[in-house]
Formats: C-alpha cells, structure tokens, sequence
C-alpha cells in the first residue's frame, strides 16, 4: 500500500555501516521521498541513523532493524516490501552512486517498468574505477549470466536499481535470494513477467572495501546454478 505524498522510497541496506553512514547522508543535500536504512548487523550503524534522522528533518528517514543477518538481497526484500511510495528503488551505503543519480534513474520510470544504472554502457562515467582483477571478475560473472538466464544487461550488480512499486509487488513473493545474487534474480523474474527494465549509464565511482568477497562468489554461483535449472522455476 503506497503513501499520498510519498513520491518514492529508496531503500539502503546497511550491515555493519557505521563508518560510513554518516558521510553518506552528508552527500545527500535533498530528497523528496522516504530513505529507508535497513539496518541487519552487530555494530552501530542503527543508532548512527536514529542520529542522523534525529538532526535531518528535512529529510524523511526510517530505520528498520532486524536482530540476525538478512544478506544483502534479503535486506533489500524487506525495505521493498516496507515501502510506501509507487516508485521504489535501492542503492548501496558506500555512496558509490549519488542521490542524484538515484533521482536521474526514477525518471526513467515515466516509460519503464524498471531502471538499472550500468558502468559498462556507452555514456557512462567511472570517476573512480575498480582495480583490474574486480573488473575481470565482473565481465566473467556477466557472461556467464547471459549464458544462464539470457539477461542482455551490461552490468546486473550495480547498486543502483528503481522500479514501479507494482512491478515489484508482482515478483517479490517468488523471489528466493537472499544474498548478492539477488539482482540476478530480481531481473530475471521481472523479464519472465513480461515487465520492462531499461538499463542506463551512470555516474558512479568505487569507494572501496567491497562487501564481496570470495566466498560470496561462489555462494553466488551456487545460488544462481539452483534458481536456474530448480524444475518449479525454469
């Protein structure tokens, strides 16, 4: 159910965010919708944004906690389903992706079911590019979900997403991932929907201390494998 005045809900996952938080909302000057922090960690972070929200009233800010870890996709879930407004969305804490950017990307919703920022399409600007190790991983990941799920998309794992609210209400109940495959997923169930996702260059730049480590990967790969070739969802 949607919000009168709530134009859009922007959902950030924040496990163990405390370091970076703070900088986070500084480099938001403006916003019109709700920022929903999803807070799933052993350390401070919510008590940074109660702080933060208390000090930024000209924002609109709601701090969901959760008292075990939910992975990142699952963290995601649960800000989409406690969203408000009819267009929603999702970023990373790390402000890898600008608010404004955010906001860019919600206009592209006017003719779109979905929106996806991507580094790897003409138009793009990387201000700070990952190392080159990151970026091979990355296009190798890329192919390999094209081959599995027929995804055209550039760049699935970019932490900047929007979405009509019906659009994902019209999925979510199928979704399965809890981890970093969720995009995957996530795309793969809206195009089996027959909804539309456009992707669109960024601006974006690494801000360092990626949350994917190797052991992530390969939970990926097992996850996707299973969401792929599971008979109740091919």
């Amino acid at each position: 159910m949607t919000t009168p005045g709530i134009s859009s809900s922007l959902v950030i996952p924040a496990y163990n965010e405390e370091n970076r938080i703070q900088s986070l909302f500084d480099e938001i000057t403006a916003f019109d919708g709700e920022l929903i922090v999803v807070c799933d960690g052993n350390d401070r972070t919510a008590n940074c944004v109660s702080r933060i929200a208390g000090r930024r009233t000209d924002l609109t800010i709601r701090c969901l906690v959760f008292d075990h870890r939910l992975g990142k996709g699952g963290g995601v879930i649960e800000g989409l389903r406690a969203a408000r407004a009819p267009l929603v969305g999702y970023c990373d804490a790390d402000g890898s992706t600008s608010i404004g950017e955010m906001q860019r990307l919600f206009s592209y919703l006017s003719h779109a079911d979905g929106a996806i920022g991507s580094r790897w399409v003409p138009g793009s600007t990387l201000r700070v590019r990952q190392g080159i190790l990151r970026r091979m991983e990355s296009r190798a990941f890329n192919l390999l979900i094209r081959l599995l799920f027929g995804l055209t998309y550039s760049d699935t794992q970019c932490g900047a997403k929007v979405f009509k609210k019906t659009a994902i209400d019209a999925v979510l109940p199928q979704m399965t991932s809890r981890g970093f495959e969720f995009d995957v997923e996530l795309l793969w169930r809206l195009r089996q929907a027959g909804l539309s996702v456009t992707e669109v260059p960024i601006v974006w730049q690494n801000k360092g201390d990626s949350r994917v480590q190797k052991r992530d990967m390969i939970r990926m790969l097992t996850g996707l494998l299973a969401i792929r070739f599971n008979s109740g969802n091919v």
